[in-house]
C-alpha cells in the first residue's frame, strides 16, 4: 500500500473549495455531483427501473452469477447524492462480486426529513422480497449515511417480521445522528473533508424536529441483535471513526458476526477512490469477497 498515494489524496480533499456562505441543499447537490461522479465501470451495464416507489439504477456486470443481488443505498448525509453520483463505487462492488445490484434513490431532506429515508429503503427491501428474491441471496451495502441507512433499513425489516439478507458491507458509516462519538472532535485537525459543524449541519436537516436517539435514526443506540453478517470498513482519519468502532462493537456484543477494519491514514469512504488509491481497491476486493461468502445458494428441487 501506497504512503505517497494517500498523502496525495488527502492534500487534494484538503483543496476542495470550501465556500465562506452556506450552500443550499440544490448547490451543495450539484456540487457533490460534479466533484464525485464516476462513469460505470467497463462491462457494467446500467438500466433504470423503480424499486419500492422510488427511482433506481439496476448494475449488471458481464457475467453475473444467475444468483445473488446485491442493494446499495448510497451516502450523502441523506441529504445529498444519488445513484448517479455512486454509478462508479457501486458498479465496481457489484463487479468485483460477479452480483448484480440496484442502487435506490431515496428520498433526500430537508424536502423530506427522516423517516422517509428509511421508509424507502424498507420498502425497497420489501418489494426485492415479494418480487422473489430469496434472502438468502441477498446483500445490502452502503456508504456515509447510506451505510447508517442500511443499519436502519434492515432494523425497521426485523421489526416488520421480514428475513434478514445473506450479509451487509457498510464504509464509513454515519450511524449516531446526536455526533457522541469523541473522534467527532478528536479527529476534526485529520480529516480533510469534514468538521464536526458539516456533520451537524446535515443533521439539522435530516432530523430538524424529533429525538435523534431513535433507533432508525441513529442505530448504533439500537439493539442489533438478529442482524447478518456485519463488515464495517472505515478510514482512521475522519470524524466518523468512533461511529464505525461503536457500530461494530454493539453488534459483536449483540452475538452478530462482526467484521472490523480500520485503514491508517484514511478518509472518509476511501472506497471511492478505486483505482486510484490502493488500499480502496484491496477494500472492495475484501468487501465483495465478504457479501458473496454468505451468499447461500438452495439446491434446485425437482
Amino acid at each position: 500500500m501506497s504512503r505517497q498515494q494517500r498523502r496525495a489524496l488527502d492534500t487534494v480533499l484538503r483543496s476542495a473549495p470550501r465556500s465562506d456562505t452556506p450552500l443550499t441543499p440544490a448547490e451543495q447537490r450539484a456540487a457533490f455531483a460534479a466533484a464525485m461522479t464516476r462513469p460505470a465501470p467497463d462491462g457494467v451495464t446500467t438500466r433504470d427501473t423503480v424499486l419500492g416507489g422510488r427511482p433506481a439504477l439496476e448494475l449488471e456486470p458481464a457475467g453475473a452469477a444467475a444468483r445473488g443481488h446485491l442493494l446499495y443505498l448510497h451516502g450523502g448525509g441523506y441529504v445529498i447524492g444519488s445513484p448517479a453520483t455512486h454509478v462508479g463505487l457501486v458498479g465496481d462492488l457489484a463487479a468485483r462480486a460477479g452480483l448484480r445490484a440496484t442502487s435506490v434513490d431515496y428520498r433526500l431532506a430537508p424536502e423530506h426529513p427522516f423517516p422517509a429515508a428509511v421508509d424507502d429503503g424498507l420498502a425497497a427491501y420489501r418489494e426485492l422480497l415479494a418480487n422473489g428474491t430469496d434472502p438468502r441471496e441477498l446483500v445490502v451495502a452502503g456508504d456515509s449515511a447510506g451505510g447508517g441507512l442500511s443499519i436502519a433499513t434492515l432494523l425497521a425489516a426485523r421489526e416488520a417480521g421480514l428475513p434478514q439478507p445473506a450479509a451487509v458491507v457498510v464504509f464509513s458509516p454515519w450511524v449516531d445522528l446526536t455526533l457522541s462519538g469523541a473522534s467527532m472532535r478528536t479527529k476534526e485537525d485529520a480529516d480533510p473533508i469534514f468538521t464536526e459543524a458539516d456533520v451537524r449541519a446535515y443533521a439539522d436537516l435530516y432530523v430538524p424536529a424529533g429525538d435523534r436517539r431513535h433507533p432508525l435514526a441513529s442505530p448504533v443506540l439500537a439493539d442489533l441483535s438478529g442482524l447478518p453478517p456485519l463488515l464495517v470498513q472505515v478510514g482512521a482519519n475522519e470524524v466518523l471513526l468512533d461511529d464505525a468502532i461503536r457500530l461494530a462493537a454493539r453488534a459483536g456484543t449483540a452475538d452478530v458476526d462482526t467484521t472490523l477494519e480500520i485503514g491508517p491514514g484514511l478518509p472518509h469512504v476511501y472506497q471511492h477512490h478505486y483505482g486510484i488509491l490502493d488500499e480502496a481497491d484491496a477494500a472492495l476486493d475484501r468487501a465483495a469477497r465478504f457479501l458473496t461468502a454468505h451468499i447461500s445458494v438452495p439446491a434446485e428441487v425437482g
